[in-house]
């Protein structure tokens, strides 16, 4: 009996639904929305069904699809998922799925919307299943482009400008347009597309199979000189997406512009497909070119941490706060990745899950909180405690995984990835990593404190708002159960995660 296609539903639904909204949803706002909702919902239950079918024991790709496309050019239509894509499958539909719910008041070209977003979480799913790199990099490209119409049209212009060093050149040159932010995250992707094409054409060439199969690249061991500079190519055209510093600067203001759901998925997933991209090709197929480069992949993520904590504090856009928070967690993601230890890798992987469902939460808080008080501003607002106290408990969960408190999701990742920084040739990396922890939780009790549950604000636009309501209650114990879940049992992640970390260490030749 043939073997149902489970990642190939999991992968095109979203795009069965977009196409289906195109033409069968005009005028129909409210059919627009169930057909997004059954999609993103197909997606999900069936990334919960590989997830419990996953076997552990067995490890490896699962799942496995194949069929041909170009077979002269050694092109072929291959998927399959490991205990690392697993979970980032997981990931992306979890988020989609609370997005949609998040964004049912979307009035605006809400047809048009909808589909531009389920065409976008198409290419997110494609990059993490695809088992061959042209596919991986179609379905990238495809995960990126929606991102500009979706920030140029449904986007919003910031009221609050970015605050810190540079910001009275941001005050003179108009950043904190919806446009200024959808051109720059466009061309900035772009730019790292570039670097991964070549990457990949590089390994094409070397490798001298004429296919470009991961599955038969990871078993040649490329020339050491190879590797170090498409090792670097990869790093630097994923890391644009994972927002590494200094090429991070379009990540704030693409998130600050995006509308909510585009908010939820930008931070919460596609900053994902960067690091995933360095984990999956850079470690993957570059061993030699991963412990070269190591040290600086390291050095950059201390960088992140501790800037993208300093920034945040100096925020006073609530989006922008969130944004820069991001950039300051990827750094996180990264640092677990450059220990090449066990347990730097499983708290890589486990804070893209933690992180991703957590700033996604964040994401769909402050647009609950625009949407209702029409203020970013943190330092206008005050007491919405008192009148809106769903949305504030949800916050201050969200918070606290964001400083690491235990029995969160963030703990467990944040722990893992230092205890490897720790054990790594680098032990110094876990004192950058616990002070961005420290700082992190100076402006997120800051922020928490001042919106929620300090004194009430005097403005009479914000003494009688309303809390989470009908559909956006559904979006937010969604992400909530999940925090909570993967922090109180950790094992359900780490237990498939680490099928995948084990054999990459090997193959790094740090296990023996």
């Amino acid at each position: 009996m043939t073997q149902f296609p489970t990642l190939s539903v999991i992968t095109w639904a979203p795009f069965v639904g977009a196409v289906l909204i195109m033409f069968l949803a005009r005028h129909r706002p409210l059919l627009v929305r169930w057909i997004a909702l059954v999609s993103a919902g197909t997606s999900l239950a069936l990334s919960i069904r590989i997830y419990a079918l996953y076997e552990r024991e067995a490890a490896g790709f699962q799942f496995y699809e194949e069929l041909p496309l170009v077979p002269p050019l050694g092109i072929n239509y291959q998927l399959g998922v490991d205990g690392m894509s697993l979970l980032m499958v997981l990931l992306t539909s979890i988020i989609i799925f609370a997005g949609v719910f998040a964004s049912w008041t979307v009035k605006e070209r809400s047809q048009e919307f909808y589909a531009l977003l389920l065409l976008l979480v198409t290419g997110v799913y494609g990059v993490f299943v695809s088992l061959d790199l042209f596919v991986l990099f179609l379905f990238y490209e495809i995960a990126v482009l929606p991102m500009y119409l979706l920030i140029g049209i449904w986007g919003s212009s910031g009221e609050v400008r970015p605050q810190g060093i540079f910001g009275w050149a941001f005050r003179r040159t108009g950043v904190g347009t919806k446009e200024y932010a959808a051109m720059k995250l466009t061309l900035y992707l772009l730019f790292g597309s570039a670097f991964i094409l070549v990457g990949i054409l590089a390994l094409y060439v070397a490798s001298g199979s004429v296919s470009f199969s991961f599955l038969e690249m990871e078993q040649i061991r490329f020339d050491p000189a190879v590797q170090s500079w498409v090792f670097l190519a990869f790093y630097v055209g994923f890391g644009i997406l994972a927002g590494i510093w200094p090429l991070h600067t379009w990540s704030p203001d693409g998130h600050a512009s995006a509308p909510t759901a585009v908010s939820m998925l930008h931070a919460g997933v596609l900053m994902k497909l960067g690091a995933y991209g360095v984990l999956r090709l850079g470690l993957g197929l570059l061993p030699d070119g991963a412990t070269q480069w190591v040290w600086l992949v390291g050095a950059i993520a201390c960088v992140n941490i501790v800037y993208g904590a300093l920034s945040a504090m100096a925020q006073t856009d609530l989006k922008y706060v969130i944004a820069y928070s991001s950039v300051s967690h990827m750094g996180v993601v990264m640092l677990g990745m450059a220990t090449l230890t066990e347990s730097g890798l499983n708290g890589s992987i486990f804070q893209m899950f933690a992180h991703g469902i957590m700033t996604g939460l964040f994401f769909a808080l402050v647009g609950l909180v625009y949407e209702k008080a029409h203020s970013r501003a943190i330092f206008s607002m005050g007491g919405f405690g008192q009148m809106m106290p769903g949305i504030a408990t949800a916050f201050t969960i969200a918070g606290l995984s964001s400083l690491g408190l235990p029995a969160t999701a963030g703990f467990v990742a944040e722990f893992l990835t230092f205890l490897g920084a720790w054990q790594s040739a680098y032990s110094w990396w876990l004192f950058p990593g616990v002070l961005g922890a420290f700082l992190t939780s100076v402006y997120v009790l800051r922020v928490t404190k001042q919106i929620f549950w300090g004194p009430k604000s005097a403005d009479p636009h914000f003494q009688h708002l309303p809390d989470a309501q009908g559909p956006e209650w559904v979006a937010l114990v969604i992400l909530v159960a999940t925090l909570v879940l993967f922090g109180v049992a950790p094992g359900i992640a780490i237990g498939p995660v680490d099928t995948a970390t084990v054999p990459l260490l090997l193959r790094l030749g740090v296990l023996p």
